[in-house]
């Protein structure tokens, strides 16, 4: 008994030594398998055996997982796909057109869209890029001319058109499309020619227009001169016209007082010799005093 009794201990040693190291190996090998870091803005999807696990993960840290876990990450966060098509209208002219789909991943069908689908580069090819490229077919066939394309109201309809056909198909796999816009709009080159040399005539046509305008404008401008210069004129002769009465008027007012009055003259004629006599170099001047009117005849000078 004593023996068996000493026995025993050194047979559990190498047991619990054993599963120690067994332990210690597992988490060597599987220690970094056992917790699962999802970065921000992802979800993490997991199969195992080829089979995907029902649920899906969110960003931060997941502890315990299976360390079998084979990992799939998607990222959610909002991306921009551009894309150029050729997209005919109904004159049968393709027009270019740079497109961008603004979307992200829905992260609660990440599991569902790597089942059906796969990857998110896979996703875009597979389901975004060919529907995107319908719409703006389909669209194109609504426009009469590809000139119309440059109009806001038709840039306005296509991409709301694109919008509402991307979000009905592609919200059930997975995408949520926010926005559709138009970047870049490309016609063929022989409209583009005409379309500039359109452009260039109206350019000529307006400066010609404002040549007219100018030259007008200073026509008006020498009428309004020449007016304004003419009535000028029929002023300054009514003025004229007016003054001349007031003399003949004075004038035959003069002619008819001395008319009616002679002692008028002779009173002017002494007023005119006294005035005379005042001056140093004054002459002798004779009255005819016979005259009904009588006025200074003659002056005799110093010599």
């Amino acid at each position: 008994m004593n023996n068996v009794r000493q026995i025993q201990p050194q047979q559990q040693f190498p047991i619990k030594g054993i599963i120690i190291g067994a332990i210690i190996i597992l988490l060597f090998m599987f220690g970094s398998k056992l917790y699962k870091t999802v970065p921000v803005g992802h979800v993490a999807v997991a199969t195992i055996f080829g089979k995907i696990v029902e649920r899906s993960y969110s960003e931060g840290l997941h502890v315990p997982v299976n360390p079998l876990y084979a990992w799939h990450v998607f990222d959610v966060r909002e991306k921009t796909h551009k894309e150029k098509a050729q997209v005919p209208s109904q004159d049968q002219l393709q027009t270019s057109i740079d497109v961008s789909v603004q979307y992200r991943l829905n992260g609660a069908d990440v599991a569902n869209m790597l089942q059906t689908t796969g990857t998110e580069s896979q996703l875009i090819e597979v389901q975004l890029v060919p529907k995107l490229r319908s719409l703006l077919r389909e669209q194109g066939k609504t426009i009469k001319r590809a000139e119309d394309f440059f109009l806001e109201e038709t840039q306005d309809k296509l991409q709301s058109a694109i919008l509402i056909g991307l979000q009905d198909y592609l919200a059930p796999k997975g995408v949520i499309v926010s926005a559709v816009l138009i970047r870049d709009i490309t016609l063929p080159a022989f409209i583009t020619k005409a379309i500039e040399s359109k452009k260039e005539r109206e350019q000529a046509v307006e400066k010609q227009k404002a040549e007219l305008e100018r030259y007008r404008t200073e026509q008006q401008q020498i009428v309004a001169q020449a007016e304004a210069r003419r009535h000028a004129a029929e002023q300054e002769a009514q003025q004229k016209i007016i003054l001349a009465d007031a003399q003949a008027y004075e004038i035959e007012k003069i002619n008819s007082a001395i008319g009616n009055n002679p002692s008028y003259i002779k009173l002017m004629s002494l007023e005119a010799l006294k005035a005379i006599s005042k001056d140093p170099a004054s002459k002798i001047y004779f009255l005819d005093s016979n005259s009904t009117q009588p006025l200074p005849l003659m002056h005799l000078s110093d010599k």
